[in-house]
């Protein structure tokens, strides 16, 4: 298939992108629901293999041409990301699973396209940047810094539909599938393409922020504040700052700061929920495994004289599966089996002990240090009931030692008040960070970090903090989420000095 134009009078052909064969069994599949008699019991794994088994949190679309139009020019498009960024990362969360870093990952519940901007992207950078120096400082150790950025656009939803004006519409998805405008809630398979170049204009914007020096530790007092008022943070945060600061002037003194280099810029990866399948699978390219890379989990095609290969997502660096779409049979961990990436998984209330290390040994058989991180959401009312029973499956499996345990404090404790406006109380935040750090440490293990949702922005969308915000403060305007919502800067902050501290306690 293919048009014809014209080039200097001359009139030509033009070829149309053609879709691989694995493209092809993704398109038919986003137009036709499974098929629960399909034979699923692929053993063989490939970037499409996903396609054989029952998914959860699917996407339909109406037309197959523009699914099929759209995911091969996916399959066409560079990589976001490289092998070689993908394996420093799993290097540096290695040393978290090994007690010698700390994780930091946050970021926008879902992203809108409209957040790629530079004022926007630069704010979550300062902010993620801000809570890192103060968690290096209260916790003695490197901190490893992903944000939930470049790509973090689809959410899995409840339903799937909702009320609208006495009549049902799909409810929203997110802006790679369909629009929050009631009149755009058709999913549009050309939603995914800009996805991707969304995200990749807000990952070279983030390289570009940091290479120009957004994170120089020269001069620290030059990361504006912005929003934060409270005159206690902002006293502790400068305390910090001078504290480095003058560590510097001492490294200058002595001749110390030759390598200034690494003291000018930071590495901060990117990351989202692995939701959309077709999406994931035409940006998963089999390419050249970085020479100082060790990956014992290879779907590889090398031979003796071959350089070995290996099957990585190129979206992003880090990808997590969702307490949604987990189901040890299902599409979603059948993809993440698969690729070289790092890879969390939502370890919530309704997974049983007994699933948590059967999980493990499908994602990671090889038993590869800091491979897998498990992001507990559990409630802060909920977690000392749930917590040590996953500890326990995990410390008496080959296992042991080898995942990250993170903390996300946010999903749990979302509620709704009597307006119907979702949020989420500072305290109970703080309460199953603080909670999970003590039950880990009577049991012998160790919190490896935390998953947060915030934003640089002056928004008001979880309650209590230092600033006293209550339910009435969220009807003022400041409610800026279409999803769920987010610690704001001040919140955020004040919850780095609080977890900094437990640090220095312990």
């Amino acid at each position: 298939m293919g048009s014809r134009t014209w080039v200097d009078d001359t009139e030509v052909s033009v070829r149309a992108p053609s879709l691989s064969k694995a493209g092809e069994a993704a398109a038919q599949l986003k137009v036709t629901p499974f098929d629960t008699h399909t034979n699923g019991d692929t053993l063989q794994w490939t970037p499409s293999s996903w396609t054989t088994k029952p998914i959860k949190q699917d996407v339909i679309y109406d037309d197959r041409a523009a699914v099929s139009t759209a995911l091969a020019k996916l399959e066409r498009c560079p990589p976001i990301v490289t092998p070689m960024e993908i394996c420093k990362l799993k290097e540096r969360l290695k040393d978290v699973a090994l007690g010698k870093a700390f994780l930091l990952q946050g970021g926008d519940c879902a992203e809108l396209f409209d957040y790629c901007n530079s004022d926007m992207i630069e704010s979550k950078i300062k902010l993620l940047l801000q809570m890192s120096l103060v968690l290096i400082y209260g916790a003695g150790k490197p901190v490893v810094r992903i944000a939930r950025m470049a790509g973090q656009f689809a959410k899995p939803r409840s339903s799937p539909i909702e009320q609208y004006n006495g009549r049902t519409i799909t409810a929203f998805r997110g802006d790679n599938i369909n629009g929050y405008s009631p009149e755009e809630r058709n999913p549009d398979p050309s939603r995914l393409v800009s996805a991707y170049f969304h995200s990749a204009a807000t990952s070279n914007y983030i390289r570009a922020s940091l290479s120009s020096g957004i994170a120089d530790l020269h001069s620290p007092l030059d990361w504006e504040l912005g929003h934060v008022k409270e005159e206690c943070i902002k006293a502790k945060y400068e305390t910090i700052v001078n504290s480095i600061t003058e560590s510097l002037r001492f490294m200058k003194t002595v001749g110390a700061d030759s390598a200034a280099s690494s003291l000018e810029t930071v590495e901060l990866y990117t990351s989202h929920e692995g939701l959309l399948l077709e999406y994931e699978q035409s940006l998963t390219r089999q390419l050249k495994t970085p020479p100082s890379a060790h990956q014992p989990q290879a779907h590889t095609n090398s031979t003796h004289t071959s350089e070995p290969k290996q099957y990585y997502n190129t979206s992003a660096h880090f990808l997590w599966i969702g307490d949604r779409t987990r189901q040890p049979n299902g599409a979603h961990i059948e993809y993440f089996r698969g690729i070289a990436n790092p890879i969390g998984l939502k370890v919530g209330p309704s997974m049983p002990a007994s699933e948590l290390v059967p999980l493990l040994d499908i994602l990671n058989p090889s038993h590869e240090i800091g491979k897998i991180t498990l992001i507990t959401r559990y409630g802060a009312s909920k977690l000392s009931s749930l917590l040590p029973a996953h500890i326990s499956a995990i410390q008496a499996s080959p296992h042991d030692g080898t995942v990250i345990w993170q903390c996300d404090p946010m999903h749990g404790n979302t509620r709704s008040t009597p307006t119907g406006t979702k949020t989420r109380h500072f305290e109970s935040i703080l309460s199953e960070v603080s909670d999970a750090m003590r039950i880990h440490k009577e049991m012998g293990s160790f919190l490896g970090g935390v998953h947060l949702e915030l934003t640089g922005e002056a928004v008001t969308e979880c309650v209590g903090g230092s600033e006293g915000l209550d339910e009435e403060d969220l009807e003022g305007g400041g409610y800026k989420s279409f999803c769920d919502p987010r610690l704001n800067e001040k919140q955020a902050l004040e919850l780095a000095f609080l977890v900094a501290g437990g640090f220095r306690e312990k």
